[in-house]
């Protein structure tokens, strides 16, 4: 044969060779070892308690219902069920250490990412009930006449 049909497979050699010596040198030598001998995941046996040590950022509606059991069950009985508390809350990540962390989203770009009237058939959302941002009180704040933890009472618009 031609060089010309070897000089593509050389350079294909060239580049798996490069790459397993490459490994050699990036992968740490603990990637991938198991109890039960050698097996791949994606972690270092030897960093584990590392994460292990890890601070959670977001935590369940669980969490917050240990303390805040009278919200989480209006919460429950309505529509909003669906949204975590940490969606409007900020995460917990050091609460209730340091309650002052955990901001209340009170934005009425917040409402307005599921309750914005959206024309579109495919979309859960065409089932929310919406609004006219620009026709219903579009200088005020929706916290200030609506409960987000009681939506289905009359004020609910």
């Amino acid at each position: 044969m031609k060089s010309h049909v070897f000089r593509p497979l050389w350079i294909i050699l060239g580049v798996v060779v490069l790459s397993l010596i490459a490994r050699q040198f990036i992968v740490p030598s603990d990637f991938g070892v198991g109890e039960r001998g050698f097996m791949y995941s994606f972690h270092r046996k030897s960093n584990e308690e590392e994460w292990k040590a890890f601070k959670v950022k977001y935590r369940s509606r669980e969490y917050c219902k240990e303390c805040h059991d009278d919200k989480y069950s209006s919460i429950m009985d309505s529509k909003h069920k669906i949204i975590q508390c940490e969606n409007c809350h900020g995460p917990a990540i050091d609460h209730p250490e340091d309650p002052e962390k955990l901001t209340i989203d009170t934005r009425r770009a917040l409402c307005l990412r599921c309750h914005s009237y959206l024309p579109y058939k495919q979309s859960y959302r065409s089932k929310i009930k919406g609004f006219i941002p620009e026709e219903h009180n579009p200088d005020m704040e929706c916290v200030m006449c609506h409960d987000p933890h009681e939506p289905d009472l009359e004020g609910w618009q």
